[in-house]
């Protein structure tokens, strides 16, 4: 699930920055540093949409450099336990598949693959229906629900299933 929330920063700035593009540099260097991080409590930063405040700067001693507070908006990505998300598979083996949907990576055990569905190793190993009429496998797109979550603090994990109703297989590469 996507959020906009506000967040705070203490930036540091090298002195050489200074001058009248002083808050443009300060913007930059907090979206080269915030977008495409994750922190545990608030999920995936997409974006930084705003900047809301600007505090006084406090010069470090014996550096030079000066540590702004900052105050943004911005977009994050949060996952959360019986979330329908639709996520692009990675790595299929006996054990079940790994899928990603956008910066979450998901796994998926072949006990939360619909029973009709068999394993098939070779050089692209797949889970099949017995007609095989539905094929799981590397870049097939599908739609899963996600059972749990585990947080760190750099990272999210999820377990997902495709094993209730209108959830499996979206978009199969080998019948395009």
């Amino acid at each position: 699930m996507f959020f906009h929330i506000v967040l705070e920063r203490n930036m540091q700035l090298h002195p050489r920055y200074f001058g009248r593009n002083l808050r443009d540099n300060l913007v930059s260097k907090l979206m080269k540093d915030v977008e495409g991080t994750c922190s545990g409590r608030h999920g995936f930063v997409v974006a930084v949409t705003g900047i809301e405040n600007i505090g006084k700067g406090l010069i470090r001693d014996g550096t030079g450099f000066v540590t702004f507070p900052v105050k943004y908006q911005c977009v994050v990505f949060r996952p959360f336990k019986g979330e329908i998300l639709e996520a692009v598979v990675t790595m299929v083996n006996k054990m079940g598949f790994f899928a990603e949907a956008g910066p979450v990576q998901i796994f998926v055990s072949n006990h939360l693959i619909p029973d009709d569905m068999e394993f098939q190793s070779g050089d692209m190993p797949n889970y099949t229906t017995s007609d095989s009429s539905v094929k799981i496998q590397k870049d097939s797109e599908v739609r899963l629900k996600i059972i749990g979550t585990r947080v760190d603090a750099t990272e999210i994990f999820c377990i997902g299933t495709i094993k209730d109703d209108f959830l499996g297989v979206i978009n199969d590469p080998a019948t395009v």
